[in-house]
């Protein structure tokens, strides 16, 4: 049986905090969100967009653009931010790549973006299904970039260099939070070993943009974001992405307060300061949020990057 987060029914109720109007997400009616839907439930696929509720899902779906999360709907972990089901995932679906790239190919997608949940329950953490994706997307739409959101691999040994392997375009990894709120926000992964993974991404293949989200609003203080700004860099992260935490429900981990705009405005200096390629900060910016567009700018960073090198 598959339950929301079953650690977390004896746990004291968290109240909601209304949402301030800065933070409300558009809301638009047209035809192409419904042709979103019928491919995605023609395929019998899963989004994240739809699992975890997110906040921009019409926006993006009304520019056919859905965030595909394989390996089922049931993740093995159950961190206090996140509204996926926990429980005991299903077997592997052997046709799920090419399920995956038919849709990306009906969708028209000129980037598509590819999440899971965490498989722990798998030797591998579901690496090998990752490159099954991937090579599968390539070989239907040699045009489409792609990027992947993957789990941390934790204990799963050098499995994660086979996702590396089939070359994404993106590599991109959340570290979530700052480190001293970890045993309560992500109490089964490890704020180093989410670096490590990060960082050796990125020995393995330069080429590959590596990325990564924090999300504010939990309890952390300015400083301590700054830290994990800091960390991110010294892995040579590219892109880094900030944005508010939303309560998903009272049995949730607690929302500490909403920031406001120029909040969010004044990370994103701070952290292009740092050297990050691109930083997106705003109070609805997701992973996946606008990611086509980003990744346009990212290649035009780095050739901007290159060129100043090469001058001086």
């Amino acid at each position: 049986m598959k339950i929301r987060h079953p650690e977390k029914v004896n746990k004291p109720i968290n109240p909601i905090k209304k949402k301030p109007e800065w933070i409300r997400s558009r809301l638009i009616n047209s035809q192409e969100f419904f042709l979103t839907k019928s491919i995605v439930n023609k395929h019998q696929l899963k989004t994240v967009c739809q699992e975890a509720n997110c906040p921009n899902i019409t926006e993006c779906w009304s520019k056919r653009h859905a965030t595909f999360l394989i390996m089922g709907d049931t993740c093995t972990r159950a961190c206090a931010f996140c509204d996926v089901i926990t429980g005991k995932p299903k077997s592997l679906d052997i046709l799920e790549p090419f399920k995956i790239a038919s849709a990306v190919k009906k969708l028209n997608l000129k980037h598509s973006v590819i999440t899971s949940v965490d498989r722990d329950d798998l030797n591998d953490g579901g690496a090998n299904h990752f490159y099954k994706v991937i090579i599968e997307i390539r070989k239907q739409n040699p045009n489409t970039t792609i990027e992947v959101l993957t789990p941390d691999f934790l204990r799963k040994g050098d499995s994660y260099k086979k996702v590396v392997k089939a070359k994404p375009d993106v590599f991109n990894h959340n570290i979530e939070t700052v480190p001293g709120l970890y045993r309560q926000v992500r109490p089964g992964s490890r704020y180093f070993a989410s670096l490590e993974l990060l960082k050796n991404v990125k020995k393995i293949d330069k080429s590959i943009f590596t990325k990564s989200g924090l999300m504010v609003g939990l309890g952390e203080t300015k400083d301590e974001i700054v830290q994990v700004m800091d960390d991110l860099r010294s892995a040579e992260v590219d892109f880094l992405t900030i944005g508010q935490y939303l309560q998903p429900s009272t049995k949730h981990h607690p929302l500490n307060r909403y920031y406001k705009p120029e909040e969010f405005s004044e990370l994103q200096s701070i952290a292009e300061s740092k050297g990050f390629l691109l930083v997106s900060s705003t109070p609805l910016t997701r992973s996946s949020y606008h990611a086509d567009e980003d990744f346009a700018i990212l290649q035009k960073n780095r050739i901007k990057q290159t060129n100043a090198k090469s001058i001086s």
